[in-house]
């Protein structure tokens, strides 16, 4: 039958269709069907596809005069196949692809570089998970010489330190009787600074108020009666994140008006990395190594006006006691340091922490607060200063607690407000170091029950750092091609190597600076890991190492032979 009659019939058929009584009306309502058949038609006919040839004229026609479809469902079995596929492309490489990358990374951070636990402490470490596997090297152990951690090198902490902690902590045991009452006395005076009487509460972000007040007592004391604000102090968490802070708000500008960083060379290699991290200009300044690393004015000088070639140079970085190079500076440098910074308007930042590490008996500290003040209210109220100290070093060693702080004079008052905006980013330092922080600056006193012990113990610290650092100055002045400067101070040697030439192409065709191939070598060979100078800064043409003076005095000793017999042996093979 003809397809527009069998519509005709459907049409009138329907529910609730009535059948047309005139033939035209009829005609009418069928050609609608079926145009709107075709049109579903063509909705459901799936999209040409461009790979497929054009369809054959010749095929017979199908329905409605369209061409015939020959192998419909095998077509749109393979179209969906090969979408699927190439679905699944795509999202392997979206999963395979990293938004963060070294290409699209902060430039800054990757610039950053701190050899102190770089490339060398790194192989240090695949060197001690082969010991424990069995592999056998020429040694037993590897020996960290290279960072300034003295619980980890066996130095035991000071038990008063360690008692308030301890109360502070765990406040229940307040009420025994093992512990001392000036403890328990320092311990109840902390937890009522803290929220809740409990150090689990955040501080304020300058610190605990008390604590920042034992600070500046403790300040006075030192430096024989000149004033010391609360209002100035800030607690951190270690020195590091204090002088981090601080050139945050220094550093400003672009291009020649960037801010200049005056640090000196050796320096503390967290100088450079902050530098880099803020995208600053490092401007170096030499010590004087045939003068016992002393500054010199004059080379400050030199530095500075150099360095206005091409930046805007307003801060000067100085390490008193010095690391790594151990010296103390003198009143008379400090003075000089002092007019020089006034004169040519540069803020001063004093990196203090090894204040209580003098060992030389020609030498004392001198606060830069305390020489500032002395020198009258024409350089005391007008000379920028921030000055650090920590619990990390000293005889204390408290690395892990990671407390400190600055005290910060003759800052802009509007400057002040956005120092403690940019504190409360971070909303307190750990209020445990906090803690720690203020057994330093408050120890017992004479007449106080925990005061012999306290005292037996921080002389005992400090002499044997003494013993160990003439020890180190000696041995390593016998040995041929070393020469190391008296350890004034700090707890580190910086000696002076001489690399034969040979060596130093050696180093070359292993893309290595020569003093990190002669570090390589000497973990490799004795299990000794110490940082090459050139982590640190180094006039060219010198070569350095720095280690620390902390090991045990008989493990310090095995460790200075290991280096003398290496060093020997390394001019033989490389002469």
């Amino acid at each position: 039958m003809h397809r527009l009659s069998g519509l005709a019939r459907e049409a009138a058929t329907r529910p609730g269709c009535r059948k047309p009584e005139r033939p035209e009306v009829a005609a009418r309502f069928v050609a609608s069907l079926v145009s709107s058949q075709r049109r579903r038609q063509q909705q459901r006919r799936p999209a040409p596809d461009p790979s497929r040839p054009p369809p054959d004229p010749s095929r017979p026609p199908g329905r409605l005069g369209h061409p015939v479809r020959w192998n419909s469902a095998a077509n749109a079995a393979a179209a969906a196949n090969a979408a699927a596929a190439s679905a699944m492309q795509i999202k392997e490489k979206r999963s395979r692809e990293k938004i963060l990358t070294l290409e699209s990374m902060n430039p800054q951070v990757k610039a950053v570089e701190y050899a102190v636990r770089g490339p060398i402490v790194l192989k240090a470490g695949e060197i001690e998970k082969e010991l424990r596997k069995g592999i056998k090297k020429p040694f037993t152990e590897v020996i960290k010489a290279n960072i300034g951690d003295a619980h980890a090198m066996g130095q035991r902490p000071i038990t008063f330190l360690r008692q308030v902690v301890a109360l502070c902590t765990y406040p229940n045991l307040l009420d025994s009787p093992s512990f001392p009452e000036d403890s328990k006395k320092r311990a109840r005076r902390i937890l009522q600074g803290c929220g809740g009487n409990s150090l689990g509460s955040y501080s304020a972000s300058q610190g605990v108020n008390c604590i920042r007040e034992d600070v500046g007592a403790y300040i006075e004391r030192r430096d024989g009666g000149v004033p010391a604000d609360p209002d100035n102090i800030y607690l951190t968490t270690g020195a590091s994140d204090g002088i981090a802070t601080i050139l945050k708000l220094l550093v400003s500008g672009g291009g020649r008006t960037r801010t200049g960083v005056m640090i000196p060379i050796p320096q503390y290699p967290l100088y450079s990395a902050a530098i880099s991290e803020l995208d600053a200009i490092q401007v170096n300044y030499y010590l004087d190594e045939e003068n016992c690393w002393a500054l010199d004015v004059n080379e400050l000088r030199r530095s500075l006006n150099e360095a206005k070639a091409y930046c805007n140079p307003k801060v000067l970085c100085i390490i008193n006691p010095g690391n790594p190079t151990g010296q103390v500076q003198s009143r008379k440098c400090i003075e000089d340091v002092i007019h020089f910074a006034w004169e040519e308007k540069l803020f001063l930042l004093a990196d203090e922490v090894y204040q209580d590490n003098v060992y030389s008996e020609s030498c004392e500290f001198h606060s830069f607060k305390k020489i500032l003040h002395e020198m009258g209210p024409d350089y005391c109220n007008t000379v920028e200063l921030a000055s650090f100290h920590s619990t990390s070093k000293g005889y204390m060693g408290e690395c892990g607690y990671r407390g400190g702080y600055m005290e910060v004079i003759n800052l802009h008052p509007d400057i002040k407000g956005q120092l403690v905006k940019l504190l409360s980013v971070r909303l307190c330092p750990p209020v445990s170091g906090q803690a720690a922080m203020d057994i330093v600056v408050n120890p017992p006193v004479p007449g106080e029950e925990s005061y012999a012990q306290f005292i037996k113990e921080k002389e005992s610290v400090l002499n044997n750092l003494a013993i160990k650092a003439k020890l180190t100055e000696d041995m390593f002045n016998q040995v041929p091609g070393i020469y190391c400067n008296p350890l004034q101070g700090a707890m580190y040697a910086f000696p002076r190597i001489f690399i034969p030439s040979k060596a130093i192409e050696t180093a070359k065709a292993h893309k290595m600076a020569p003093d990190m191939f002669y570090c390589m070598k000497l973990l490799e060979e004795t299990g000794i890991c110490v940082v090459p100078g050139s982590g640190f800064g180094q006039r060219e043409g010198t070569f350095h190492f720095r280690m620390t003076i902390l090991p045990p005095v008989e493990k310090l000793k095995v460790l200075l032979e290991k280096v003398k017999d290496f060093h020997i042996k390394f001019l033989q093979e490389y002469s």
